[in-house]
């Protein structure tokens, strides 16, 4: 089977979220990703993946360098890889300004030197098993892990939206997470990764390329267009980071009169704000067959791991991310 995976970001519970990892294992996906918000804690729903499957990949997408110590990172990230035999890929990010302080009372700041600090440490804490840091914005005084992990070098992949922090993943990271690509996306981010790996003197065929997509599976494409509006609304209006990617991606005016639409708390101009035209470049959606087609345009484009990524909440919310998941399998 060709590459592909599966991402979670809210929707089913944790019970629900490990019957459909089976369910992607079962059906030749490579890998499952959980992502930190409010949809239960990733370590703990993806430990449930790792002891009730044997083979896919287990990964979080992404976990806060803010809202957890990274000796706790450390800690969560040996002990899925150890249920999991090895299958767990720890990816990290800063994540937001309007979560991080808001929701979880804790300050932003330096958020990419706080990324590369976090990396390092966790890397000497798996080394070595105990580790003291004097960074300048994570100070760890004799911390110990008290357990030999499973493998003392977990991959580590970052989320990466700007050239800043793109090459930052080219300097330090296995991979990068990006998330509402185009088809033009991984081209450019080539270019930004490969001033990374210049500096560290790697290979740039070192940092694997994956994705989010945002995706939506119907009968026909003109309800699978309307089931991503909300989704992408949220987004593109509430976050001004995926604000400013989908105006990168040709979309300004767009982009400004959902961020205006949601402030106002107008839902329905927010999400009739989300153009055809957004969707189809930022996203899968359609038939199964149109979603199988798409996703394989992506690859072609330079993404080497799609991973879908439906938006639903609610009763239904675990058959629309399992009817996601038989759709864009390969036949």
């Amino acid at each position: 089977m060709k590459r592909i995976a599966v991402g979670f970001s809210g929707g089913p519970n944790a019970s629900q979220i490990v019957e459909c990892v089976k369910l992607a294992e079962h059906l030749g996906y490579e890998s499952a990703w959980v992502a930190e918000g409010h949809g239960g804690d990733q370590f703990s729903v993806l430990s449930g993946c790792a002891v009730t499957t044997s083979k896919i990949k287990l990964g979080t997408a992404i976990s806060s360098v803010f809202v957890r110590s990274a000796p706790t990172i450390a800690m969560a990230a040996a002990t899925v890889d150890q249920l999991s035999e090895g299958r767990f890929i720890l990816g990290l990010g800063s994540s937001h300004r309007v979560q991080v302080e808001p929701e979880h009372g804790i300050e932003f700041g330096k958020p990419m030197l706080r990324v590369r600090e976090t990396v390092h440490l966790i890397r000497q804490l798996l080394e070595n098993g105990s580790v003291n840091y004097n960074g300048d914005t994570i100070k760890i005084e004799n911390f110990d892990l008290w357990f030999e992990p499973h493998r003392k070098r977990i991959p580590i992949y970052l989320a990466g939206l700007f050239p800043k922090m793109t090459a930052i993943c080219g300097e330090i990271a296995d991979g990068i997470i990006l998330t509402r690509s185009t088809l033009k996306t991984a081209t450019d981010i080539r270019e930004n990764i490969s001033v990374g790996t210049t500096i560290a003197g790697r290979d740039p065929s070192e940092v694997e390329i994956t994705s989010l997509l945002p995706t939506a599976v119907a009968e026909t494409r003109a309800e699978a267009m309307d089931l991503m509006r909300p989704g992408l609304a949220l987004y593109i209006g509430f976050f001004p980071r995926y604000n400013k990617l989908i105006a990168s991606h040709g979309f300004e005016q767009e982009a400004a009169d959902i961020a205006t639409a949601f402030k106002k708390g107008d839902m329905e101009a927010a999400h009739k704000g989300v153009t055809d035209a957004i969707v189809d470049a930022t996203g899968v959606a359609g038939t199964p067959f149109q979603c199988r087609d798409r996703i394989e345009a992506y690859r072609d484009s330079g993404i080497e791991l799609p991973i879908i990524s439906p938006f639903a909440r609610g009763p239904g919310a675990q058959k629309v991310f399992m009817d996601a998941i038989k759709a864009c399998a390969e036949d």
